[in-house]
C-alpha cells in the first residue's frame, strides 16, 4: 500500500466517522475532506473546486428550484386534490398518499414531495383520529422509494450517472434506473401498504406544527371565468367542504346576506364570505377558482388609477398644474403601495406583474394588547393607501364577525392575514404594535402558474429523456423560463436551493475522484471480492447493494453514492463484467435509507410531527430493506446482465 493510498483510505475513514458522529453539518465535513485531500497533494488546487461545475451538482440544483416552482405555484395542491380519495379508510388513504408521494418524487425532489403532502397527512389522522405516524412514515417511505426510479428522482443517482460519464460509457438516462427501480418501489410499496399500519409503532405527537390560529374569514369573489358561476349555493359548500371550508355568508351589490339559502343560485362578481383553516384557504380558493376580494380591489384601484391618468396626459386642456398634482400623485401612490407599473394599455399584463411582484408576499401579524389597530379598521386607518400591504383574511379563535372585512373592528389577538411587500408589512407591524408570527407556508395556488410550471417540468424531463438534450442543460433551461415567466421569483431563485447538499455533492466528487488516481478504489474492491465475495460476480454485487444501503442508514445518501461508486467500478473491473449493474446497485441501495431517522431528510422530517423515537424506524425499515435485496438482485442480473 502507497502512502497516497494510506492518505486518501484515512481522509475517507475520517470523512465516514464525521458523518456518522453529526457534530458537523454534512456540507462541512465533505469541505474539510476536500480540503484535506488538497493539502495531502492528493487533489490539484486547479481541479478542487471543479465540482461546483459537475453536470450532477448542476442538475440537482435545477430540480429543486424546479420542484420549488411546483409547489409554490400549487400544481401539487391541485393534483393531490384530484387524486387522493375524499373518504375512504385509513388503508386506503394512507395506499393513495404513498403511491401519489412515490409518482411525484420521481419527477421532483423527493423531500419537497413529502412537505407537501404532509399537511394533507396530518388532517387525514385527525379526521381518522389516527395516530400522525401511522400514516407519515409509510408516506415518507413511499417518497424515498419513488426517487428511485427516474435519473432525477434523487440525487445518488445523479452522482451515479455523473461516475458512468468519467468512466467513458455516457451518462445514464432518465428512465435507465425505471426498470429496476419501478419494480423494487412497487414490491417495497405493496408492503407498506399491506403490513405498514400495524408495524408502524403507535405514537403520539411530539408537537404541534407550526401553531394553531384558528379559522380564518376571508371575502372571496367570484370572479370572471370562475366555476362557481351558475352553481348553487350547496354545491359550492360540498365542494368547499372537501378542504375543511364552508360558505357561512354572501355579498351580492353590497348588502350582506348572513345567511344564504343553499338553493340561491351565484353569479358573476358575488362575493362569498368563507371559513377556513390557514393551510385549507389556498385548497378552497383553487377548488373553483375563487380571488381574493381584497387582492382584487386593490389591483382594479391600480387599473381606475393608471386610466385616470393616462386620460389626464390625453387631454389637450389639461394645465402644468394638473401634470404637476398627477405627478405628485403618482409619486406618491408609489411611494406608499410599493406595487409594481400599471400599464394603462394592457390593465391584465398590469394584474399580472402586480400578483407576480417579487416583492410581495404573504405573512401572519397578531394584534398585541396594546396595538394602536384595536377598535380600528382596514379602512379606518386607510390601510392599503398609508402603508402599502393588503388585509386578506382575520381569525378570530372561531368567533365570527358581521362585518365586512375591511370594515371589522380588530381586536387584541386577532390574526391578520397580510399580503404586501416583506418591508411594508413590517413597518405595518412595528407601527400598528403587531407581532409576526412563525414562518409559515401559506401559498394562494393560481392555477395560470400551475399549469406553466407543470410544462416547463414536462418540458425538461423530455428535453432529457429523450436526448435532446443533457439533463443539466435541460433543466437549467427550465430554470430561466421559469424566471422569464415570473413562475419562480428571480429574487428568491437561490432560497430554493439546498445549498448544504450542493456544497457536499461538489466537494465529494474530487474527493473520490482521487480515490479513482490513487487506486484505492481498486484496492477497496479487491479486498471485497478476495476476501468477501470469494470472486463471485453475482456475491459482489448483493455486497455493494448491501454495504450501500448499510452506510446510507447513517450518513447522507448522495456522500454514499459518492464513496461508492469508485468501489462498485473497481469491483466491476477486476472480475471483468457489466459495470452498470454494480452501478445500479449502488443507486438503488443509496436510495434505500430505511432504519433510522438520519439516514434521510424524509425520515427527519416525520421524526417530531409523528412522534417517533430512533428506534422506531427499523420495525417497518428492515423488512423493506430485506425486501430490496431480495428482488433488486434478481431483477439486476436481469435488467443489466453481467
Amino acid at each position: 500500500m502507497e502512502l497516497e493510498q494510506i492518505l486518501i483510505l484515512a481522509i475517507l475513514v475520517g470523512t465516514v466517522v464525521m458523518f456518522l458522529w453529526g457534530r458537523w453539518r454534512h456540507d462541512m465535513v465533505a469541505m474539510a475532506s476536500l480540503l484535506c485531500c488538497v493539502v495531502a497533494g492528493l487533489v490539484p488546487v486547479d481541479g478542487a473546486f471543479q465540482g461546483f461545475g459537475h453536470p450532477a451538482v448542476i442538475t440537482v440544483a435545477c430540480i429543486l428550484i424546479l420542484s420549488s416552482a411546483l409547489q409554490q405555484s400549487g400544481a401539487v395542491d391541485n393534483l393531490t386534490r384530484m387524486v387522493l380519495p375524499q373518504s375512504a379508510g385509513p388503508v386506503v388513504t394512507m395506499a393513495a398518499l404513498s403511491l401519489l408521494a412515490a409518482i411525484l418524487s420521481a419527477f421532483m425532489n423527493n423531500v419537497g414531495a413529502l412537505a407537501l403532502l404532509m399537511p394533507v397527512a396530518l388532517q387525514i389522522a385527525t379526521k381518522q383520529n389516527l395516530p400522525p405516524g401511522k400514516i407519515l412514515m409509510p408516506l415518507a417511505f413511499g417518497s424515498i422509494l419513488g426517487g428511485m426510479t427516474t435519473l432525477i428522482g434523487t440525487p445518488p443517482n445523479l452522482i451515479v450517472a455523473g461516475f458512468r460519464a468519467e468512466a467513458g460509457e455516457g451518462g445514464f438516462t432518465m428512465f435507465d434506473y425505471t426498470p429496476v427501480g419501478i419494480v423494487v418501489a412497487a414490491a417495497g410499496l405493496i408492503f407498506v401498504m399491506v403490513f405498514g399500519r400495524w408495524l408502524v409503532p403507535t405514537r403520539e405527537r411530539a408537537g404541534a406544527e407550526g401553531f394553531e390560529t384558528g379559522s380564518y374569514l376571508t371575502e372571496a369573489r367570484i370572479a370572471a371565468g370562475s366555476k362557481a358561476i351558475g352553481m348553487m349555493l350547496r354545491d359550492v359548500n360540498r365542494e368547499l367542504e372537501k378542504g375543511d371550508a364552508q360558505v357561512i355568508g354572501l355579498i351580492r351589490n353590497e348588502k350582506r346576506i348572513p345567511a344564504p339559502n343553499p338553493y340561491r343560485e351565484l353569479h358573476e362578481n358575488d362575493i362569498l364570505i368563507i371559513e377556513a383553516d390557514p393551510e385549507a384557504l389556498a385548497v378552497a380558493l383553487s377548488a373553483l377558482d375563487l380571488k381574493l376580494e381584497e387582492e382584487l380591489r386593490d389591483l382594479e384601484a391600480q387599473e381606475k388609477e393608471a386610466k385616470q391618468l393616462e386620460k389626464a396626459e390625453k387631454s389637450d386642456g389639461k394645465t402644468d398644474s394638473d401634470a404637476k398634482s398627477a405627478a405628485t400623485a403618482s409619486s406618491k401612490t408609489e411611494k406608499h403601495a410599493k406595487t409594481p407599473e400599471i400599464d394603462a394599455k394592457n390593465p391584465d399584463n398590469s394584474r399580472r406583474a402586480a400578483i407576480q411582484s417579487d416583492d410581495i408576499a404573504l405573512m401572519e401579524l397578531a394584534i398585541l394588547p396594546n396595538s394602536g389597530f384595536i377598535g380600528r379598521s382596514a379602512t379606518d386607518i386607510n390601510l392599503r393607501t398609508r402603508y402599502g400591504v393588503n388585509l386578506l383574511a382575520v381569525s378570530r379563535q372561531g368567533q365570527r364577525s358581521m362585518a365586512r372585512l375591511r370594515t371589522m373592528s380588530m381586536k387584541a389577538g386577532d390574526v391578520l392575514l397580510m399580503q404586501g411587500p416583506p418591508a411594508a408589512i413590517q413597518d405595518f407591524a412595528s407601527r400598528l404594535g403587531c407581532v409576526p408570527l412563525a414562518q409559515r407556508s401559506l401559498r394562494i395556488p393560481d392555477n395560470a402558474q400551475a399549469l406553466k410550471a407543470s410544462a416547463i417540468m414536462a418540458a425538461a424531463i423530455g428535453a432529457a429523456a429523450f436526448g435532446v438534450m443533457p439533463a443539466a442543460v435541460a433543466f437549467a433551461i427550465g430554470v430561466l423560463l421559469a424566471m422569464v415567466t415570473r413562475v419562480v421569483a428571480p429574487r428568491n431563485i437561490y432560497d430554493a436551493v439546498d445549498w448544504p447538499v450542493i456544497v457536499l455533492l461538489a466537494a465529494l466528487i474530487p474527493v473520490a475522484t482521487a480515490m479513482e488516481t490513487t487506486g484505492t478504489a481498486d484496492l477497496l474492491a479487491r479486498f471485497l471480492l478476495n476476501w468477501v465475495a470469494q470472486g463471485n460476480a453475482i456475491i459482489a454485487l448483493g455486497l455493494i447493494l448491501i454495504i450501500t444501503m448499510t452506510l446510507s442508514d447513517f450518513m447522507n445518501n448522495a456522500a454514499t453514492a459518492a464513496v461508492m461508486c469508485p468501489i462498485a467500478i473497481g469491483s466491476a473491473g477486476h472480475l471483468d463484467v457489466n459495470p452498470d449493474a454494480f452501478l445500479m446497485a449502488v443507486a438503488i441501495g443509496a436510495s434505500c435509507a430505511f432504519l433510522t431517522p438520519i439516514g434521510h431528510q424524509n425520515n427527519t422530517l416525520i421524526l417530531g410531527p409523528g412522534g417517533f423515537r430512533f428506534g422506531d424506524y427499523w420495525r417497518l425499515g428492515l423488512p423493506i430493506e430485506i425486501i430490496v435485496v431480495a428482488v433488486g438482485v434478481p431483477m439486476l442480473l436481469w435488467v443489466w446482465p453481467l
